[in-house]
């Protein structure tokens, strides 16, 4: 079951209209900018020493799941945000239709893992932008399940986060982060898809940890690791002792009481 927010359609819109607002807006690219001011230095009689920028075309060409960062790297060289933002207000606007063409590939996300660890009966839920008393912003995405209310944790988290002493925004999880978010397209939406994946399978790790592995559904209707059974097989076939643990109550540490006093 999935609560949203904001109307029908609208987060793709608001996505479209930024992608093509990025791809006609007339602002100086940043590798104009860098030879006018390089101009306007030597005109003035100082000399200076021009390094090679990464400009749009050049990010394109690097793995998808390297362009964010290397948009990001770009903003803290440039002290900019997209192409060209300075203000609190423009970096808001560029989050708000970030936060739209997030939203299918954050829902994606959990849905996966709602279907294959919770065996469907999880609940999505989405908060769309939302600004707190102390002027921070942010979109929430989460998945929860009977188990995690019963056992008094948090769900699985997604957020994006732009803080208000925040030069940028960014990912982050319920328990992990931070990820950057410079996403100005469905493309660059797209892209984020791996991490939104690792920040949910992470956020459950750690949920796990505070608890059990009973808050796992489909551990507890007793799903087994086909390689590890093959390895016991043939432990089994030879003359080699097979000691089998059992996963104990205090999720991923062996030693019981060690767990007990970690904070």
């Amino acid at each position: 079951m999935l609560r949203w927010s904001s109307p029908s359609g609208h987060g793709a819109l608001l996505c479209h209209h930024l992608e093509r607002h990025h791809r006609e807006a007339p602002r100086e690219t940043r590798s104009g900018r860098n030879r006018r001011q390089a101009a306007s230095s030597l005109d003035s009689g100082y000399e200076v020493k021009i390094t090679t920028t990464a400009v749009h075309s050049e990010i394109d060409q690097a793995p998808a799941h390297l362009r964010g960062l290397l948009r990001h790297f770009a903003d803290l060289r440039d002290g900019t945000h997209g192409d060209g933002a300075v203000t609190r207000a423009d970096k808001e606007r560029l989050f708000a239709s970030a936060v739209d063409c997030l939203d299918p590939y954050a829902r994606q996300t959990l849905a996966e893992m709602n279907d294959a660890l919770l065996l469907g009966t999880g609940t999505i839920t989405a908060t769309g932008v939302t600004t707190s008393q102390l002027g921070d912003v942010a979109a929430t995405w989460t998945l929860g399940w009977p188990e995690q209310q019963q056992a008094a944790i948090q769900p699985i988290t997604l957020q994006a986060f732009y803080g208000q002493g925040f030069h940028y925004p960014h990912l982050r999880g319920g328990t992990v982060g931070d990820w950057p978010l410079n996403v100005f397209s469905d493309a660059d939406a797209t892209a984020e898809l791996p991490t939104l994946r690792a920040i949910a399978a992470a956020d459950l790790h750690n949920l796990v940890f505070q608890r059990d592995y009973r808050i796992v559904p489909a551990t507890r209707a007793g799903y087994k690791s086909r390689p590890h059974e093959e390895r016991l097989a043939q432990f089994s076939s030879s003359d080699t002792p097979v000691v089998v643990m059992e996963a104990t109550e205090y999720g991923d540490c062996v030693d019981a009481p060690l767990c007990r006093h970690r904070p």
